[in-house]
């Protein structure tokens, strides 16, 4: 907490700031699926100021330019989740195909030109893409709606370029991912998954040779099934075959010799990361003997090279946080990294020097020093005697000080997923609340990602409990050492950790408020309609359904609204698929019935996920509005007022 002595003293959340919704918002872009070709990069930028579109960006010679042009966004709904969105040619092409958002078709683009539809179906997604340059084709993952039975029918196909024919390669499994051809076009390999397993869960990775017409030979399994999840799989310059598996407990490196399985890594750290979406990188190959990796321990992002002959992992110096979309060419990695003072940006290292440099930031949003709160991983006792973590960040304000005696207001953000993992890279969404006097903790409850498959395994069947008691330990831990008032706890997340808020707020006593983003309300209703995707998640999370009924409904928030007797502001898009609007409305409306404080913010056009510049600023600006009212103290700046009902009663 900033002690100056020059700043004035004023109650916790009324602090005036320079990190606002407008800055937070305006020239700030979300980056995904960085390539490599040559002497350029490309990336995907999602613009909330140009409606959530997906612009796919060229690097060269140091200059950024768009190459895809409006109206068109690369945006794969596969899944509903989507990522493989776009791919780029293998020959000496400029050349790239990618998938449109508006009609989930795929277009071939060169750019300066205009797209060109390759594909023309109305009921089919796809995502993943590769080229199969021998073969003037492309190979991808099809989710086709149009078929009789009640779930989508998930395929591996290719187009052939010159005539348009699509061809199915691979079918009988509920799910594909990540095919990927060796370098001379003759070994395809690929991962697969049933229900109920999600690919974190259980899936294997399946090869077979590729004949001259482009027909798969027979499928053989090398690795995972049975309990044992692959991510990754990727063909060496050698045309060995590697891949990250977590069958010792731990994601780790592996290849595929003549010999057998060889593990690379024996790390207690993930190399790996739960596969919610299409074309995810956590490794690279250098040369034909090293390759570079990042991977997670204990909370804590790390980046290495990896000797392939000696096995050994040397750690190279970087301030990044946070690594995402690891690629190499020609020397250089590029990947999508964050620092605790940096935020996200298109961040490109020399292999030779090991020296990084910034290409491109995510936000043209500067904060001065004075006003950013640095997060720093700390881990806690919970109540069954283990350990979970989390990341906190004390408010900071260098203009500000809290009243004497004062315990600052805490928020406890519940991330979705439930697999997801806090990280302390700088996030400007998370400064607007603790440069205003609040503190805040991020909770890496059981479930998360990043410390271990037993770790994961905690929530198993336990879904609505273990995430709940282990976010109210960690505001509880706080408080008992004077970080945090007992008395104004707050509960904030989205999506599944939307449903651990609302499940903290009915069936425990240690929030005093909370805000629900698109989150679950009611379990029933999750198993029995949600996408294919998901639909047979909560089996592990919470139980089979319909057997486990009883379960489903004893931890459904909208069941035991009679319990629940504290205020709750909730957001939703209208268009969400993954969590219906019903969800959010049924909640609102049962609080209403008891006359308890709440609010109802939806949002036309947005999905699961807030994409707009306009939703977002809305929704910071609604939630402060909504502590602003219920804990008494006047926010700075103009807010734009919001209907609470039964305020006064509160």
């Amino acid at each position: 907490m900033h002690n100056n002595r020059s700043s004035i003293a004023a109650p916790c959340g009324s602090w005036s700031s320079p990190i606002s919704g407008d800055l937070i918002t305006a020239g700030t872009v979300g980056f995904e699926q960085v390539r490599l070709r040559h002497n350029r990069g490309y990336w995907i930028e999602r613009r909330p100021t140009d409606a959530g579109r997906c612009v796919i960006v060229e690097h060269a010679n140091g200059v950024c330019r768009d190459v895809l042009p409006s109206p068109y966004s690369a945006r794969s709904r596969v899944h509903e989740y989507g990522g493989g969105a776009y791919c780029l040619a293998t020959a000496a092409s400029d050349e790239i195909f990618f998938v449109n958002d508006a009609d989930q078709n795929i277009y071939t683009l060169h750019p300066g030109a205009d797209p060109v539809r390759l594909t023309h179906c109305t009921q089919r997604r796809f995502a993943d893409l590769i080229h199969d340059a021998r073969r003037n084709r492309l190979i991808f993952v099809c989710e086709n709606h149009d078929v009789t039975s009640s779930q989508p029918e998930n395929t591996l196909v290719a187009i052939d370029l010159a005539s348009g024919e699509i061809g199915t390669l691979q079918h009988g499994f509920d799910f594909y991912s990540n095919p990927r051809l060796d370098l001379a076009g003759e070994r395809l390999a690929w991962l697969c998954w049933q229900h109920p397993d999600m690919p974190w869960d259980s899936s294997e990775l399946r090869r077979a040779s590729v004949h001259a017409d482009g027909a798969i030979g027979e499928a053989k399994t090398v690795a995972g099934g049975n309990g044992v999840s692959v991510f990754q799989p990727e063909w060496s310059p050698h045309g060995e075959l590697y891949f990250i598996s977590d069958e010792t407990g731990w994601w780790n490196i592996r290849r595929c010799t003549n010999a057998g399985i060889e593990q690379l890594t024996r790390e207690h750290s993930e190399f790996g990361l739960p596969q919610w979406i299409f074309g995810q990188s956590t490794y690279a190959f250098i040369d034909d003997n090293r390759l570079i990796c990042t991977h997670v321990s204990d909370g804590e992002c790390r980046l290495s090279l990896l000797d392939i002959t000696t096995r050994q992992l040397t750690p190279i110096d970087t301030d990044a946080v946070s690594i995402d979309s690891l690629k190499t060419c020609d020397g250089r990695a590029c990947f999508i990294g964050a620092s605790t003072e940096t935020s996200v940006a298109i961040t490109e290292l020399d292999l030779s020097a090991l020296k990084t440099h910034r290409i491109k930031s995510a936000s043209n949003a500067e904060a001065d020093n004075g006003y950013l709160s640095r997060g720093r991983i700390i881990s806690f006792d919970t109540r069954h005697g283990d350990i979970a973590y989390a990341i906190y960040y004390p408010p900071v304000n260098q203009d500000y000080r809290p009243l004497p005696d004062e315990k600052p207001p805490l928020i406890v953000i519940c991330h979705g997923g439930p697999t997801a993992l806090a990280d302390a890279a700088l996030d400007l969404r998370k400064q607007f609340w603790t440069s205003r006097g609040f503190a805040l903790i991020d909770v890496n409850y059981s479930g998360s990602t990043g410390f271990g498959r037993a770790f994961r395994e905690r929530l198993n069947g336990r879904w609505g409990v273990r995430d709940v008691e282990d976010c109210c330990d960690a505001a509880l831990h706080l408080a008992a050492r004077g970080l945090a008032d007992a008395s104004r706890l707050i509960i904030r997340g989205s999506s599944a950790g939307g449903y651990t808020v609302l499940a903290a707020l009915t069936f425990q006593r240690t929030f005093a408020a909370g805000a629900s983003y698109y989150g679950i309300s009611e379990l029933e209703s999750l198993a029995r309609d949600t996408h294919k995707f998901e639909s047979r998640y909560l089996d592990r999370l919470v139980g089979p359904y319909p057997e486990f009924r009883t379960i489903y409904r004893e931890r459904s928030p909208i069941h035991h609204a009679d319990s629940l007797n504290c205020p709750v502001i909730f957001f939703q898009g209208l268009d969400d698929r993954v969590v219906p609007p019903d969800q959010a409305e049924k909640m609102v409306a049962a609080l209403d019935a008891k006359g308890i404080a709440v609010a109802y913010l939806s949002f036309e056009h947005e999905q699961h996920g807030f994409r707009n510049a306009s939703t977002i600023l809305a929704t910071l600006d609604a939630e402060l509005y909504f502590y602003a009212a219920l804990f008494g103290f006047e926010a700075a700046g103009k807010l734009q007022p919001i209907e609470i009902r039964h305020l006064r009663a509160c």
